[in-house]
Formats: structure tokens, sequence, C-alpha cells
């Protein structure tokens, strides 16, 4: 199937999928809370899928104006995604959603639910991200090398002493290795060969050899049964031909792509310039000669001279609607009084959002649901709209460098609108000396009004700058070289290995709270960091929460979560850690300026991302000892500072990860990070495919002797960064050399794992309680306890309206 036709599929169940959405009769509001979440979740999953699909052809295509078609799709597909996120997050009130039934139903699998990222992402980087690069070089050039330390006597001594005693150890080793093998060559020189003619010494080494050959044959045999039998894994198969060539032709679609794109770069300039040329005096004369004549018409018809529209109305382009000139004299009147209006509407916004409130707790409390408006669903429906009016019925295999006739009608289009904004001011300035000729009035001056004494406004203090004087390279040079702003590690998100919780919806089912599993974490972190961050268009029309709380055990991930962030969205990462401040940044002014100096930094560099280890530091209950000198607790109240100067529209997001967040105070932690994400540690199918996969990366392919069923069940309770350890201390070089002589056996890595500490039940239960205080687990911990109430009762809950009908009924009686 090649691009286009998969481009027109992904657009056929798109518009299946906006006839659900917009009915030909509109639903009343849904009263089963139930029902309205299903139905959010099958929506939320067939739009994956479609921006799966899209996403796909988005980096198959080569010709620009296609591409900028499905980005315009995929954009609005992004928010929408996200607007069904947050809807589901309200009506079941937890993060974590588990859809077992309707995957059944969809025929989709568990892969079908893992959030792609889109490969654009790290294609768009900005100039400022290659500024930063330049900077590191030339950071790294100029550090010197640090002089040889002084040494005490005593210490040069006993370094010369140990020295020496390792190449005395040496020569004795040696001396003693040469010794054992003469004494081995004294006892073969001893040695007498049996009484056997050559054809039975040739018998016996053939027996020997035919033994040997057998025995690999039946092995490999009865390995390959086993593989296709299910029984043991099978072994990574190395890439095939067709995969080779696949990315061969990936790289070469990159190198089109690029070139296509500098090639209509070149051509939206010269079309603008040719259309300008061409058509510019044409078009400025033909709406002069329209202008005017809408002067003489509502002069004749009204009998006076109309006002001409401000740019904000849209300025002549409001005239031509095919509207008589009372009509638009009456809509330039009319908004005359709706902006003489506009204060007392200001002040009348607070009694109707109060209605507002009013009625959706009204229709709450009679049980209905409304379905919100999106902000995105218009993007879509343009979107597809393009694709219906311009591309469906044209052949991809044609002009797939440039369509020069639809970019003539793009330019065309922004050559009028600037030659007419030209007009417009030149029409203004006519339509004054019309006036002063015609109707012989002068302009007014417009009277300043004066300002009363008894209203007057509390000025707002802005924030001083205390680096205005700086530039932003300098700025850059002075976080790289204290270690803040850091070059983040080359992670995928999925290298963050997790396995799908097929139980979840079952212990849903009998009233029990599962723990998420870690592909649930890594769709969560895809969701509220990676494509936020990735989308500006997004950001513009959704707002997205700027703080983020991974808190876990250690072990569990949360460093490769917040570099995989970064790796996949091409993000700046800035790190601060509340232990290494006192040294570096003293006191509180420190503190204040280094906030100042990172986030101003994170703002010019977007997309960034501020990353707080060992967040719960700042928000103590009480300070260790430990932690006394450097004072972490003086960063709290700079640090709610900082997050008020981020706005709406900022790629910068701000990442805690804490090992101990029941240390911290829970009402200012929670307030600061509005989403929290606890990691817990792997279940047993998530053990499995990581023994498996982190085997398979240190160079050791597990083999039927290995038993990993029986590895991933002893190590229940121990984290991501146990196994990995494990793993790594077993598989020395020494010991990959005699894998293919002696196989790995589990029973090689429990010497390893009995050295760790896993994480106990103790531990678990105090992170458990600790999220069950939450904001949102708290919510959904009393609406459990309100639909326990009413199911004790039989009845539903009494809404406010049949409360107040029965107070009428009483005062009447």
């Amino acid at each position: 199937m090649t691009s286009h036709r998969k481009w027109a599929a992904a657009h056929g169940a798109l518009q299946d999928l906006l006839q659900e959405e917009f009915p030909a009769e509109p639903p009343g509001p849904q009263v089963d809370r139930l029902q309205l979440l299903q139905d959010r979740a099958i929506l939320y999953l067939k739009y994956l899928q479609i921006f799966r699909s899209l996403e796909e052809v988005y980096e198959q295509l080569v010709q620009p104006q296609r591409r900028r078609a499905v980005r315009v799709v995929l954009d609005g597909l992004t928010g929408r995604i996200l607007e069904l996120k947050s809807q589901m997050v309200e009506l079941e009130l937890s993060e974590f959603h588990y859809f077992d039934d309707l995957l059944l139903d969809l025929k989709m699998t568990p892969k079908d639910l893992e959030i792609p990222v889109p490969r654009y992402f790290l294609r768009e980087k900005t100039q400022l991200q290659a500024k930063f690069a330049n900077i590191l070089e030339t950071v790294r050039a100029n550090q010197t090398v640090s002089p040889v330390q002084s040494m005490s006597l005593e210490k040069a001594v006993r370094l010369l002493q140990v020295s020496e005693r390792v190449r005395q150890g040496r020569i004795r080793a040696q001396f003693m290795k040469e010794l054992l093998q003469s004494e081995r060559g004294f006892h073969s020189r001893t040695w007498k060969p049996t009484n056997l003619t050559p054809d039975q010494a040739a018998i016996q080494i053939q027996k020997v050899w035919r033994g040997h050959s057998q025995r690999n044959r039946t092995n490999t045999l009865r390995t390959q049964e086993m593989i296709s039998l299910g029984m043991i894994p099978a072994g990574p198969p190395g890439p095939t031909s067709a995969q080779l060539q696949a990315r061969r032709a990936s790289l070469d679609r990159k190198l089109i792509q690029d070139q296509n794109e500098e090639e209509y770069q070149r051509a939206q300039l010269r079309v603008k310039q040719s259309i300008l040329d061409v058509e510019g005096t044409d078009v400025r004369e033909t709406l002069q000669e329209q202008i005017r004549q809408w002067f003489i018409e509502c002069r004749d018809a009204t009998g006076t001279f109309p006002d001409f529209p401000d740019s904000e109305d849209g300025g002549s382009a409001a005239i031509f609607c095919h509207k008589t000139p009372e009509q638009v004299s009456a809509e330039l009147a009319v908004r005359r009084e709706d902006g003489e209006k506009k204060k007392s509407r200001q002040r009348g916004g607070a009694e109707k959002r109060k209605r507002r409130k009013r009625r959706t707790e009204e229709t709450e409390e009679d049980g209905g649901q409304s379905n919100p408006r999106s902000s995105f669903l218009p993007d879509i429906v343009k979107g597809h709209e393009i694709f219906t009016d311009v591309w469906r019925c044209r052949d991809d295999r044609g002009q797939q460098s440039l369509d020069l006739q639809l970019l003539r009608e793009e330019k065309r289009q922004e050559v009028e609108q600037e030659v007419r904004v030209q007009v417009d001011e030149l029409m203004r300035a006519e339509l004054e000396n019309l006036r002063m000729v015609v109707d012989r009035t002068q302009k007014k001056k417009k009277k300043k009004k004066k300002k009363k004494t008894g209203s007057r406004k509390k000025k707002k203090t802005k924030k001083k700058d205390l680096t205005s004087d700086r530039s932003l390279q300098s700025l850059c040079e002075e976080l790289i070289l204290q270690g803040y702003l850091v070059q983040p590690m080359n992670i995928k998100l999925s290298d963050y290995i997790g396995e799908y919780s097929y139980l979840a919806s079952t212990l849903r089912q009998v009233n029990m709270e599962p723990m998420p599993s870690l592909s649930d974490i890594r769709q969560l972190v895809a969701l509220y960091a990676v494509l936020p961050l990735g989308s500006q268009a997004v950001l513009e029309k959704f707002p997205m929460a700027k703080t983020l709380l991974l808190a876990g055990p250690s072990g569990v991930g949360k460093k490769t979560l917040v570099h995989a962030i970064c790796s996949e969205t091409g993000a700046h990462l800035f790190h601060l850690s509340p232990a290494h401040l006192n040294n570096r940044y003293p006191g509180r002014g420190g503190a204040a300026y280094l906030l100042h100096l990172v986030f101003k930094v994170a703002g010019e560099l977007q997309p960034s991302v501020i990353w707080i280890e060992d967040a719960e530091k700042i928000f103590y209950k009480k300070t260790p000892k430990t932690d006394r000198e450097s004072d972490p607790r003086r960063l709290k109240k700079d640090l709610l500072k900082s997050l008020k100067t981020l706005k709406l529209e900022d790629r910068v997001l701000v990442i805690g990860t804490t090992r101990r967040p029941f240390d911290a105070e829970i009402k200012p932690f929670c307030k600061v990070y509005k989403k929290i994400i606890l990691i817990p540690r792997p279940d047993y199918a998530s053990r499995l495919v990581l023994w498996r996969e982190l085997l398979r990366a240190e160079g050791a392919e597990p083999g039927p002797a290995l038993d990993l069923s029986s590895l991933a069940k002893i190590t229940d309770g121990f984290t991501q960064g146990h196994i990995h350890q494990a793993a790594r201390s077993v598989l020395r070089p020494h010991r990959l050399k005699k894998l293919h002589l002696q196989p790995l056996t589990a029973a090689e890595f429990i010497q390893s794992l009995s050295r760790m500490e896993p994480v106990y039940r103790e531990e678990e239960e105090a992170f458990r309680v600790w999220f069950s205080r939450t904001p949102l687990s708290r919510r959904r911990a009393q609406a459990a306890k309100t639909n326990k109430e009413e199911g004790g009762r039989g009845g539903r809950k009494k809404t406010s309206k049949e409360d107040k009908n029965k107070k009428k009924k009483k005062k009447k009686r």
C-alpha cells in the first residue's frame, strides 16, 4: 500500500469518527457515568489508531505541501487525544485506565495502546540547540587539565611500597606458572602410547567425532522444536536484507524530504514576489475602487459617510461580505455599542460564572453529564476538508517535489491580505478628506479622560531581572560550568521496558485498586511530558500541567524516564539537586539567583526540562541533621515564584523525582506538582521481559539451560536497577567468552542478588499510604464512599431540586 492509499484510508476512518462526534441530533446529558467513560475510551482508542497511521504517512511523504496537510491533522489529533485523556481522568478519578473489553471489541492488542512518539519532534530542532552545542564545545576546549596534586613524603613512600609488592607478586606468579608447566611436560614425556594400529586409531577418532557432531545436531533440533512450541524464548533475529534495504530507503527519503523542503522555501519567496510584481497593482486598484464605491453607496443610503472598520475588526475585509451599506453601518454601530458595554460585561462576568456553576451543579446532581466543547475538533475538520477538497483526487506519482498551482493560490491570498492592509491605511486618510470637503465636518479631538483619584488601581510590581546585563551565551556557559545544564543521555522511551497488566481490569471488578504496570507508566509519561513538549500547537490551545512528579523506590527508572523525555523531544536538561546548592550558590540570595537563572535560560532554550532531584527535600517536614548545612527548604518560596513566571504556551516542564515523598509536607508538595505518577516495582511479566532484554543487551543470549521464569519469580521485590546490576556483575568479559562452552544458569545470579536490598512491604505500604493522600486519590476515595452509602440506602441520592420542592410543600401546608 502506498503512502497516498494509507492517507486516504486514515481519512476514511476519520470521517466515520467525525460523524460520531457530530451526530445529526445532538445527544442530551448522559446519566450513566460508566457509559460516558466507555464512550470517551472508544473515541480515545480510535483517535490513537488514526494518529499512529497518519504519523507513519507523514514520515513516508516527501512532497512538502502534502506533509503540511497531514501535519495539520496530526496536531489536532494530538490535542484531541490529550483532551479525551483529561476527561477520562475526571470521570474515573484515576490516571490509569484499563480497556480489556474494548480491546476485544475493537480487535486491538495491548501494543495498540502505546503512544507513538512522532519522529518529527527530533527533526525540528531549533537553532538555539545548535548554539547550545557550540557553547558546550567551546567550554570543553577552554577547560584545562588540572595540575598534578602535591603528595606528602609518607604517601609517596606508601605508594612506592605498594607498587613494589605488586611487581614482586607478578614475578612470583609467573615463576609458579612456569614451574607447573614444566612438571606437566615431565609427566607427558613419561606417557606411553597404547598398542593400537593406525586403522584402529582412525576408527576411534571417527567414533568420537561422529558422536560429537550427532550430539550437536540433536541439541540444535531440540532447541528449534522448543522455540517453535514457545517453551523457550527465541534468539534475536539479525537484520534481514529487507530490513537493511528499508533502512537505506528511510535515509534516502529523509534526504529527499530535506531537499524538497529547501526548494519549497525558495519557491515561496519567488512565487510571492512574482505575484506581487504582476498582480499587486491590479489588486490595489481594484480594492480602492470597491472601497470608494462603498463610500458613495453609504452616502446615498444614509446621508453620511460611514465609519471605516478598524484593523482589529478585519478592516475592509469586513465590508465585502455580500451585505448592503445599511447592514454594514448597522453592524459597525452595534460594534461601537458592544465596545461601550464591555466594561459592564466584565462587571457582570462574575455573576454569569456563578450562574453557570449553579447550572453545572444542578446537571451533576440530576446525574447528567454534558459533552464539553473541544478546542481541536475544528482543526481536525479543517485538515479533513483540505484532504477531501485538494488531495484526494490527485495522483501521488506525479509532482513529488512541488505543486506550483496550489502554491500560487496560497500566496495570492497572502499578497491580497498584505495589499489590503496598505490600502486600508490610504482609504482611511481619504475618507477623512472626503468628510472635510463634502460634509464640512472636522475631526473631533478626543478628550482625555481624567483619572479618578478614588479608583486608583494597584500597580503591578514587575519582577526584576537579575541578569539583564548579561547575554544568553554567558548564562549558558555559567550553567554548563556549574553542572546545571547537562547533556541528556540518548535513551528512547521504548527502552523503558515493561509489560501490559492483564489482571488490572479483573481486580477493579472486585473493588481492588491494582498497582499500575510499567507499560502504563510509559504511556502516562508520553501523554503528560513528551507530546506537550514536542507540539507547540497543543500548548497554545490546551493548558497542560507544567509540573510532573515521579515518585517511587530507588531503581525503578525515574532518571531513565527524565533522560528519555529529553531524548525524544530534543529538550535541554537542567539538573537541580538541593544537595549541591550550598557549595555553589550559598544562602537565600544564591538560591533565588540560581532559580532565576535556570528558568530564564529554560524559557529561551525551549523545549526545556528542569529536573529537580530529591524533590521532597525542598518540602521537608523536619530537616534532618545531614541536610541542615545545605538547607534545601530555602528553595521553597523562590520555586513557587519561578513557577508563576511560566506561561501556558511555554514548552518548559518541571519534573521532580523523589524516593521518599512521605518525608515532605503533603499540601505544598501536591500544590507545586499538579501531576503525580507513582512508579511501582515491576511485576512478574515485566521482570521476565527485563531479564531477557537486559541479558541480550549485555551480550548473552538466554539459552535452554537458563530458567528465566524462575529468575523472574525469585526477584519479586527487586527493581529494574537491581536486575540490571546483577546482570552486569555476572556477565563480565571473561564470562562472556565462555558462553559457548559453559551456558548461563540461574544459579549464577543468586550470589549477586543476595547482596542487594529489595523493596520491602513496609516501604511499599508507605508509598501506597502517601499516594492515597494525594488530591486525585482523595477525590476517588470520597466518590467511592459516596457511591457505597447510596448503594447501602438502596436508592439514589436526592438532588437539590427535590429538596427544594419538599420545602415548598411544607411551607404550603
